[in-house]
């Protein structure tokens, strides 16, 4: 499994870029940062995307890509995929012919874009890949994913999340005999900022380390999300800190594979 990252930052500033993650070449995880990034060709092979929470900076580049595969007439359908009430606000507050076209109903008679709602918990097979959402604690609805390929690898990417993921019981029940190969898990603010990362709904470092605590089986590569890039050293230290081998700050423009 190959995951480009192509944002995996808090907050937008010069290169630094809102999260968006594509995963071989036709998968994205988030979309907050793609058509500026991403040519045309690599954008016409994009089939889904799994949006974890309806924030704009996750949702953000969903209109141009929309209006990029239809100026380019891509024969085939991109379908957002996410819980029921993160693409019920995805319609309701940006694709709703006000804010933007609903490329779900454009054209009439080949919508450019298609909805498909899952349950938490429950198991999919979409893409080629083993699709379970689990349960996140954010600010709004949101659920993060456990993804498989056919070689079974295994990611799981939280989305923005503080304390108190329901994620963590699926994952430690499809981990029984081996760990999860790849774990995305934001780190928004440095430790001195827990009151703030609480409330937003958001973790430092000491609270993912209690995060952690509750995987039966330390994923083997914990690769960090979602810092905002004015605290992105202090963050990087306090990691260190932690003492786990496995935890990396991911870097925009990087492939990793797992």
């Amino acid at each position: 499994m190959k995951i480009k990252v192509l944002g995996c930052s808090g907050s937008e500033m010069p290169n630094s870029h809102p999260p968006a993650f594509l995963v071989d070449n036709s998968m994205l995880l988030d979309a907050g940062t793609v058509t500026s990034l991403l040519t045309e060709n690599a954008q016409s092979k994009i089939t889904h995307i799994f949006i974890t929470h309806a924030h704009l900076d996750h949702i953000k580049s969903i209109p141009s890509l929309a209006d990029n595969m239809l100026v380019n007439n891509i024969k085939h359908k991109i379908e957002i995929i996410g819980v029921k009430n993160v693409l019920k606000a995805l319609k309701a507050n940006l694709l709703n012919n006000s804010i933007w076209p609903d490329f779900t109903n454009i054209p009439s008679h080949k919508p450019v874009l298609g909805l498909r709602s899952i349950e938490v918990g429950k198991r999919y097979s979409i893409n080629g890949y083993g699709i379970i959402a689990g349960k996140v604690n954010h600010s709004v609805p949101a659920a993060g994913y456990i993804i498989t390929d056919s070689k079974g690898r295994r990611l799981v990417y939280t989305g923005d999340t503080g304390p108190g993921a329901g994620l963590w019981t699926r994952v430690n029940a499809e981990t029984k005999t081996t760990a999860v190969n790849a774990l995305i898990i934001e780190v928004t603010f440095p430790n001195k900022m827990k009151d703030l990362a609480i409330i937003t709904g958001h973790l430092t470092p000491a609270l993912l380390l209690g995060e952690l605590k509750k995987l039966k089986k330390l994923p083997e590569k914990i690769l960090i999300t979602h810092p905002k890039p004015q605290f992105s050293k202090i963050i990087a230290k306090e990691l260190h800190r932690l003492g786990i081998k496995q935890i990396e700050m991911l870097k925009e423009g990087k492939t990793y594979v797992i």
